[in-house]
């Protein structure tokens, strides 16, 4: 924890980085402006960005964030090539987003940077509240430039997932610094990682941004095991911890020995996956607890467990500030009030290989006909994975992509089986699904936690209800809970 903050000021409340778009600024504003983490999702963010300037940029937000950062030409240059004044027609194709690649001199990584700045400053636009920005490590593509965005526009805390952030902490701080920057890039196949390098300078062409702050990194991890991996080195050890288990909406991390699955299909967890909180506690780091913890009587039992707080998804998913596309947040709660929602922890949905939530609703991928019709197709790329080609250079797969494709360049038939492309189905989820030939539009993939227990005391009449409410709701957690 950086020396600026002290335990107490920490926020007792994170509300989780979800989707693509779903915890947007909207979202991280609203929570932040009741003085808990507000925390936006770091995920495509530069497709975003580009969608939401084709159809208009409707309020302003994004032009007026583009404004404000520090190096106008980029920005300006950005906002000429794809802002549309009242925005594309309905059956037009959104622009193509330029892929991150190994390369230094890849041009995607200034619209990542962008993207990310955007984001974050709205997020933090006219309020002094906290505001956090989430990345997937397996992302390492995009994690550089992400974090050089979200710092320039003075993000306060950096959550990472979806791997060992072991290179994190020691990034933000150069890249706080306006140091240049090394990052590993796993390359499948290859016990050499690669590395990217990355010069803030070089961006910042000669701009003279206000001095930057680093922000705390939260590493997001299922086990103490590898909480206290991380603490080992002053390098690696981040400023505290979120534990997260396994009925969180997205990615959880598989269950430890054999996979085994259940009659519905879904990872069989046991008592090694239940992470022991005294030795989290024995650490000396704050941490907070997540996954299926919602309500004042969980809060409560996370802070006489030793933890802060609680970080908290699903019930800010289902908030009117919320990005999810306003049709399917409504069929969401309808069917969970009526107890007929589904959601697996599906092993083979997510092109990382981690079990990945899935809810079951009509008109989505979850649904078999509309999943066998949709074409196999990979024009996104946020979760290729880099292989070594037998010429020695670096190439990209999916096993989302098309099966020939996948199987032609290493990959095999089985790995590609049941994989569902989450790039473009969770922009779907969002209202910024990619439109296809003869009116084809990119269906939703949507992903949400297996405890909703909360709409029942929150909403139980199916009603609209909003992220400050939520904190309300969850304060009585701590009237009885130990500081």
């Amino acid at each position: 924890m950086s020396t600026s903050r002290t335990t107490t000021d920490l926020p007792w409340l994170i509300q989780g980085g979800m989707g693509v778009g779903v915890s947007g600024w909207r979202l991280a504003r609203a929570v932040a402006c009741t003085g808990q983490l507000g925390v936006v999702s770091g995920t495509a963010l530069d497709t975003l960005l580009i969608r939401l300037l084709q159809s208009g940029d409707p309020g302003g937000h994004l032009r007026r964030a583009l404004a404000a950062f520090p190096v106008p030409e980029l920005a300006d240059s950005l906002r000429e090539r794809y802002f549309v004044e009242g925005g594309i027609g309905a059956g037009e194709r959104f622009a193509a987003t330029p892929r991150l690649t190994a390369d230094e001199a890849c041009p995607a990584r200034e619209l990542t940077v962008v993207a990310n700045f955007c984001e974050v400053w709205l997020a933090k636009e006219g309020h002094s509240g906290p505001v956090g920005v989430n990345y997937l490590e397996k992302v390492q593509l995009a994690t550089v430039p992400a974090l050089f965005g979200a710092i320039l526009a003075g993000v306060d805390y950096v959550l990472v997932g979806a791997g060992i952030p072991a290179q994190i902490p020691g990034i933000v701080t150069r890249l706080a610094q306006l140091r240049p920057v090394t990052a590993r890039l796993d390359v499948d196949g290859d016990d050499t990682p690669v590395e990217l390098s990355f010069d803030p300078a070089l961006l910042l062409c000669g701009a003279r941004p206000q001095p930057l702050r680093r922000p705390d990194v939260l590493a997001i991890i299922s086990l103490p095991a590898l909480a206290s991996y991380l603490s080992r080195s002053a390098q690696t050890t981040p400023d505290g911890f979120v534990v997260e288990g396994h009925r969180a909406g997205g990615h959880s991390a598989p269950p430890r020995g054999p996979m085994r699955l259940d009659e519905q299909g879904d990872p069989v967890y046991g008592p090694r996956d239940t992470p022991d909180f005294a030795k989290m506690a024995a650490l000396g780091l704050p941490f907070w607890i997540a996954g299926g913890q919602c309500g004042p009587e969980h809060l409560r039992r996370a802070r006489e467990l030793g933890a802060v707080g609680v970080q908290l998804g699903s019930v800010f998913a289902l908030c009117e500030e919320s990005g999810l596309d306003p049709r399917l947040r409504r069929e969401l709660v309808a069917r969970e009030l009526r107890e007929e929602l589904i959601v697996r922890n599906d092993p083979a949905a997510s092109p990382t290989s981690f079990p990945f939530k899935v809810a079951d609703l009509p008109g989505t991928v979850a649904d078999p006909a509309v999943n066998s019709a949709r074409r196999r197709v990979c024009d996104l790329g946020y979760l290729r994975t880099p292989y070594r080609t037998e010429r020695g250079l670096i190439a990209y797969r999916c096993p989302a992509e098309p099966r020939a494709a996948y199987v032609r360049k290493g990959g095999s038939a089985e790995q590609a089986e049941g994989r569902q492309c989450l790039c473009n189905g969770l922009l779907a989820a969002v209202g910024l699904g990619q439109r296809r030939p003869r009116g084809v539009v990119e269906p939703p993939v949507v992903t949400i936690g297996q405890d909703l227990g909360f709409l029942r005391q929150i909403a139980p009449q199916g009603g609209p209800y909003n992220a400050e409410s939520v904190v309300r709701w969850l304060t009585e957690g701590l009237a009885e809970a130990p500081v």
